[in-house]
């Protein structure tokens, strides 16, 4: 085998290969750096020769700690129900403490559809209601479900809420509410079980959004019209990111409002039913799909 190396090729010894990579041991600043003051995104971590540096590192596992903490976290509901108590704009009746159909976290996490279906207790509790019969009608049911995240509502959902009743009580059109809802090992869906048995015209959904690395407090907004068993997500419009670090909660508010006034007008929610607070919607002309071929 020839020792001759190609022409115009330059090879350099592995110790001196390393020592380039090392750096003399010096963390190698990323100069994308300077917009991580603009975003929680992980970049511009730099590097400590071909690795990432200590602190990165240590910070990554500190943001995965947490995100697993928010999943497994029980929510506080006599904590949560209590401040509730406290809240203008709601009615005066304790909040309904509700279960869905896990019966714990395991259950939950392995078998989603649990998740979306109230326990019998708990439909029994809201078909003993006054307010559930077909007489009482109410304009909109306001639901707390822990979600994947029970630190978002913790957090995020009364300071939210807060903002949102003031609008709605300074509406011309006012808004009849239906008892508050808190349920424990709930996902989207068990809003639509809630909303029939209140007998509510519209249901707006709270809950716990799967956490990410640098968002364990995400707070998800779902809002859907004519609610009962059986709708898809299509039929729902969702504001998410509510926490301070995201979208703040007067904005989400302002977005809820305006999406309530227009599923009223409307009669639907969904994909039929466009967020226009920030004008730049784009529209479906309802005709063809330009990605089909003729």
């Amino acid at each position: 085998m020839s020792d001759r190396k190609p022409e115009g090729v330059s090879v350099q010894p592995a110790d001196s290969q390393a020592e380039q990579h090392l750096q003399n041991g010096k963390v190698v600043e990323n100069p994308w750096r300077r917009l991580r003051d603009f975003t929680d995104a992980r970049i511009g971590l730099g590097r400590a020769g071909i690795s990432l540096p200590t602190s990165e590192m240590l910070a990554f596992q500190l943001c995965h700690a947490q995100a697993r903490d928010a999943v497994h976290f029980p929510l506080d509901v006599q904590a949560l129900c209590d401040a509730l108590s406290v809240l203008p704009g709601l009615p005066q009746t304790p909040a309904l403490q509700l279960h869905s159909q896990a019966v714990d976290r395991v259950s939950y996490l392995q078998r989603p559809d649990l998740g979306r279906v109230l326990d019998d207790a708990s439909r029994e509790k809201i078909i003993a209601l006054p307010s559930a019969s077909a007489a009482a009608k109410s304009d909109l049911a306001i639901v707390i479900v822990d979600g994947l995240s029970s630190l978002a509502v913790q957090q995020n959902a009364v300071a939210f809420l807060s903002p949102l009743l003031a609008l709605l009580q300074a509406e011309k059109d006012p808004w009849s509410l239906a008892p508050i809802s808190v349920v424990e090992q709930g996902r989207v869906a068990v809003g639509d079980d809630i909303g029939e048995l209140l007998n509510a015209r519209a249901v707006l959904l709270l809950i716990g959004e799967r956490p990410g690395l640098s968002s364990p407090d995400s707070l998800g907004l779902y809002l859907t019209w004519d609610a009962k068993p059986g709708l898809n997500d299509s039929a729902r419009n969702c504001i998410s990111n509510v926490r301070p670090a995201g979208l703040s909660y007067a904005e989400a508010a302002r977005r809820v409002l305006y999406l309530l006034r227009e599923a009223r007008r409307l009669k639907l929610s969904g994909v039929k039913l466009k967020d226009r607070t920030q004008g730049d919607v784009i529209e479906h002309s309802g005709g063809k799909n330009f990605l089909v071929s003729e």
